[in-house]
């Protein structure tokens, strides 16, 4: 079945870097649009960056120009470089790969376990 490891999360001073990396694993058809997430206490999850199977690129607004999506799909894994941290990008970052279908058109989105991120001031 479908299974995806994330890694590299931790505490960090702000304006610090930090790398995400998520290990997806079992699909048959492969992987659709892979991407990260975050839920802060309290808060909804929210869309992070997320990046197609042919590299086109999504980001939130409040991470452009510090985060870069990018994925490895020989090895069915996506990154994530945090850079110039912020407290307010404090969260759980959590992955989701698309597992497409025979047709490619259509899949189904699993989810990672959640790694977590603090920034400290």
């Amino acid at each position: 079945q479908v299974q995806l490891v994330e890694s590299g999360g931790g505490l960090v001073q702000a304006g610090r870097s930090l790398r995400l990396s998520c290990k997806a694993s079992g699909s048959i058809y492969g992987f659709g649009t892979m991407g990260y997430y975050r839920q802060a206490p309290g808060s909804h999850r929210d869309l992070v960056a997320t990046i197609t199977s042919g590299g086109s690129t999504n980001y939130a607004d409040s991470v452009k120009g510090r985060f870069t999506i990018s994925r490895d799909n020989a090895k069915n894994t996506v990154y994530l470089q945090m850079n110039s941290l912020k407290p307010e990008d404090t969260a759980v970052y959590y992955c989701k790969a698309r597992d497409m279908d025979a047709s490619r058109l259509y899949g189904y989105d699993y989810w990672g376990q959640g790694t977590q991120v603090t920034v400290s001031s």
